[in-house]
């Protein structure tokens, strides 16, 4: 499956999980529905993903986890915040970087309106 039909089903099931819970829960309760929701469209899905940092040489555990990972193509950030901050987006892009990633998508549930809280970065390798 390519990247864009797996990013319009990502987007799916996002809204699809909104639309049902709406705003205000705990971040892993979105994480479990989506991934649900995502292995429903029968896709592949990881979550919990352990991320290790690569530094001269050496490979550090430093307990970052990837919230959702779809197809080991597209990391998948949950946020049930008030605001999205830069910090948020920085976070995405340096774990795609450490994971070796290209694409990820940072949501925010906690919102009236998800549409506006859906981001997608990019990673440039």
């Amino acid at each position: 499956m390519e990247i864009n039909e797996i990013t319009f089903l990502i987007r799916k099931a996002i809204f699809n999980v909104y639309n049902a819970l709406g705003p205000g829960l705990l971040e892993s309760v979105y994480e479990k529905v989506l991934a649900y929701e995502l292995e429903d469209y029968g896709l592949q899905v990881q979550t919990q993903v352990p991320i290790s940092i690569k530094y001269n040489e050496m490979v550090f555990e430093a307990g970052f986890k990837a919230d959702i990972i779809v197809e080991d193509k597209v990391i998948i950030e949950i946020k049930s915040v008030v605001e999205i901050h830069d910090v948020h987006h920085k976070q995405l892009i340096t774990y795609l970087k450490l994971a070796d990633k290209k694409l990820g998508i940072l949501v925010n549930f906690n919102t009236d309106r998800i549409d506006k809280n859906i981001f997608r970065k990019v990673n440039g390798l």
